[in-house]
Parts: C-alpha cells; sequence; structure tokens
C-alpha cells in the first residue's frame, strides 16, 4: 500500500468526532436496512405464466452454489476485514469509518433497487416449474390458462423473483467498492506500468462474475438476470466510493476527501478534525508509536509521504 501517514487519527482520539459529524449518514443506513427488510416481507408481482411459456422455465430446482450468507461474508466482512488492517498499519480513523461507511452504503443502496425491482417485476426463475409442480403435475387454469401452483408457497414466492439477480448485485456493490478502494491505496494508477497491481484489483471484480455465473449454472437466473444485477451493483459501489474518496489516479487518490479538507483548513484556521494534542501524542507514546506521528510542517508545505 502507498507509504502515506495521516498522523494520530486513531478510534479513541477522533472517533467519537467522526461518529457526530456523520451520525445522520448512519441514521439513514438504519433506515436503509429497515426498507430493505420490508421488501423481503412483500410478495412479489406474480406474472402470469402459460403453458406454452413454460419451455423456459423447466430446468433442474437445485441448492445454491454460493449461499447467500457467503455473498455477505467475502462482499462484505472480507472488506471490511481489509479496510481493519489497512487502519491498523496507518491509524487513521478518518479512512476506516469513510470505507466501512462507504461499503455499508453501497450493499444496501444496491440491495434496496434490486429488491424493489425484484418484487415489481416479478419475473419467474429458470426452475420456476418445479417449484410451482414439485410433483411434476401440471395445473393450469381453465379459463386464462395460467399456472396453478401447489408447491410450497414460500418456494413459490421466491420463483418470482428471478430479476435481477441479489447474489451477483451485492457481490459487485462489496467487491466494486474494495476494487476502487484498492486501487487508491495501492496507487494502480501512477503511470509506472506495474501491471501486478491492475491484476490485484481486478480480482475482485473477477470474484462477483464469478458469483454471477453460479447464478446461472444453478439455473437461478437467466443471464440477463445476471448482467442486470452485476451492472446495478457496479454503478452504485462507484457512486459510494467517489461520494467520499477521490479518484484514484489523483495526487491524493490514497486518502478521503477528508485529508483535503484537513490540509486546507490547517492553513487558514483550526483543522476540521481538531488539532492532534498531548492525549494523541501520549496514545502514540504508550504504543511506541511515536515515530509515526506526522510531521506538520511537510504537510501544510505540500509535501507527501
Amino acid at each position: 500500500m502507498a507509504n502515506v501517514q495521516l498522523g494520530c487519527y486513531t478510534v479513541q482520539s477522533h472517533g467519537g468526532k467522526v461518529a457526530r459529524v456523520h451520525k445522520h449518514d448512519w441514521l439513514i443506513l438504519l433506515l436503509l436496512v429497515g426498507i430493505e427488510l420490508t421488501l423481503n416481507i412483500i410478495e412479489p408481482f406474480h406474472r402470469f405464466v402459460g403453458k406454452d411459456m413454460m419451455t423456459d422455465l423447466k430446468y433442474p430446482f437445485k441448492d445454491d452454489t454460493i449461499p447467500f450468507w457467503g455473498v455477505q461474508f467475502f462482499a462484505v466482512l472480507f472488506p471490511i476485514a481489509i479496510f481493519v488492517v489497512y487502519y491498523v498499519r496507518r491509524k487513521d480513523v478518518y479512512d476506516l469509518h469513510h470505507a466501512i461507511l462507504g461499503i455499508m452504503f453501497s450493499v444496501l443502496i444496491t440491495g434496496v433497487i434490486t429488491d424493489a425491482i425484484k418484487v415489481a417485476v416479478g419475473r419467474p426463475r429458470p426452475n420456476f416449474f418445479w417449484r410451482c409442480f414439485p410433483d411434476g403435475v401440471e395445473v393450469f387454469d381453465m379459463i386464462m390458462k395460467g399456472v396453478v401452483c401447489h408447491g410450497d408457497k414460500r418456494v413459490i414466492k421466491e420463483g418470482y423473483k428471478s430479476f435481477p439477480s441479489g447474489h451477483t448485485s451485492w457481490s459487485f456493490a462489496g467487491l466494486g467498492f474494495l476494487a476502487w478502494y484498492l486501487s487508491g491505496k495501492i496507487r494502480v494508477f501512477d503511470r509506472r506500468g506495474h501491471i501486478a497491481k491492475l491484476c490485484i484489483v481486478l480480482l475482485p471484480l473477477l470474484t462477483a462474475a464469478l458469483v454471477g455465473v453460479s447464478r446461472v449454472d444453478d439455473y437461478w437466473h437467466h443471464w440477463t438476470d445476471v448482467f442486470a444485477g452485476g451492472l446495478i451493483g457496479i454503478i452504485v459501489s462507484s457512486i459510494c466510493y467517489l461520494q467520499l474518496f477521490p479518484f484514484p489516479h489523483y495526487e491524493h487518490g490514497w486518502a478521503p476527501h477528508a485529508y483535503s479538507r484537513m490540509l486546507g483548513e490547517r492553513k487558514d484556521g483550526p483543522s476540521y478534525f481538531g488539532r492532534v494534542d498531548g492525549l494523541c501524542k501520549q496514545h502514540l507514546r504508550s504504543e511506541n508509536l511515536e515515530n509515526k506521528c506526522i510531521n506538520f510542517d511537510a504537510m501544510e508545505s505540500g509535501t507527501r509521504y
């Protein structure tokens, strides 16, 4: 990662300030959680499915290769673990806070968009036939010739949630955000042509793409569901990242926007984040990290670390 040092901005010294400044963001995050839970309770639109439409809906009904809790693990928890490792090394609570806040917004906004579309569209999954008729006995309405399902209601409900793919959108939302984050920290676009750095950034995106492929292989989604889910995830993750961090190719692309504000405000008056006082220095001294304290003179003169 980039050889930078933001200074004595630890959870103990500045964590409370960060939380207070962004308290409304965290409240909105809780609201998104509530909306997401509500969307999973709502019965989706039951799109008409006639007998002549069953040809593409008779694929086998099999278990997920990658369960949804697995997506939550490597698309949310794994990136957060990387953010924590970076914090332990650099002692920058602003980077840690913005990264966690950003990825949580990314996956939750993506989840709300995805599930809202799922409920509204009500597209049958490729394995809808076996969800609707688990015994293989077809039953259709005498007048409209539409399906009359006699399977498990919960299974049938999920059968109307094909478009778009939630596994794929969540994967691209979390791992897409991680790809942006890594590209800034290791300075992929430093114009030195290190392809190895580019491979590191592309690895999370490849993982997300393979999740999407697994959804088609498991016959839970049509390829268009996966394509749409990936598009939603990568767009939302990009917006959420750039809301908190600059483009990776910028000079200070490794740091959140808060870092640039701090540099500017130190020239005109008290820092937005507060002064590094004796408490912070005492904390660093207790951990034997005094050699990592920031050189403020160099910061004010524009020197990069």
